[in-house]
């Protein structure tokens, strides 16, 4: 039994430390990303914590406009008020991570 728990206590701890690297991978996906998105003029603002990345538009989010702008990039995104925001699951590959980055800069540009 001691054992036993001795293995379990060891994957917790692995998976810990598996979570913060991915989440800090991600992190760092999404701030590269997200970046050409600063210098457009409908964005408020841009940010990241963790593995959320939001980019804050001055206006309101045309919600067909904004789907339609992301399904172009094959991603699904549901802005929510003036924000275009992802939180991408710990499984993503830096790959996707571009991609749903690439749509949510797709979307700020056809907000403009």
């Amino acid at each position: 039994m001691l054992r036993q728990a001795e293995v379990v206590v060891g994957r917790q701890i692995q998976f810990g430390a598996d979570r913060r690297a991915r989440v800090r991978g991600i992190e760092a996906g999404l701030r590269e990303g997200l970046e050409p998105a600063r210098s457009l003029p409908a964005v408020a603002d841009v940010r990241v914590l963790g593995a959320i990345g939001v980019i804050e538009m001055a206006q309101p989010v045309d919600v067909p406009v904004a789907t339609a702008a992301a399904m172009e990039h094959g991603i699904w995104l549901r802005p929510f008020r003036n924000l275009v925001y992802a939180m991408p699951p710990y499984i993503c590959t830096q790959e996707e991570i571009g991609r749903i980055t690439s749509a949510m800069v797709a979307v700020a540009r056809a907000l403009t």
